[in-house]
């Protein structure tokens, strides 16, 4: 039962699947952006993950404490920005996917791929 101790990667496992899934299978672009938004915290949740210090403190350096473990506060500071990119991500392409659908009346992809093509 040693492998139930491992759930957070788990969980990672399952939401990078499930967004990879809607981001290939889904036909429909505002579900390929959930699916994208899904797949990116998925890959939040296993920064977050790895950076887990078990006992691990802040890293403020008090006088006098000699020996102390600390975590390291890089990883959370790069999926802040990451989240920043993310969502800026998700608007310019809820933003791209409303002028699909003024210019092509439609949001799935082969509805559009077709009037695309046509002569």
């Amino acid at each position: 039962m040693e492998w139930l101790g491992y759930y957070n990667y788990w969980v990672f496992a399952v939401l990078l699947m499930t967004g990879f899934y809607a981001v290939i299978a889904r036909g429909n672009l505002i579900k390929k952006l959930i699916g994208l938004s899904i797949f990116q915290s998925a890959v939040f949740l296993m920064y977050i993950t790895m950076n887990n210090v078990e006992g691990g403190t802040a890293p403020i350096i008090k006088p006098g404490a000699i020996d102390q473990l600390y975590s390291n506060p890089l990883p959370q500071v790069l999926i802040l920005t990451a989240i920043v990119v993310g969502v800026s991500t998700l608007a310019l392409g809820l933003a791209i996917v409303v002028r699909i659908k003024d210019t092509y009346g439609s949001i799935e992809e082969h509805e559009v791929f077709e009037a695309d093509t046509q002569p």
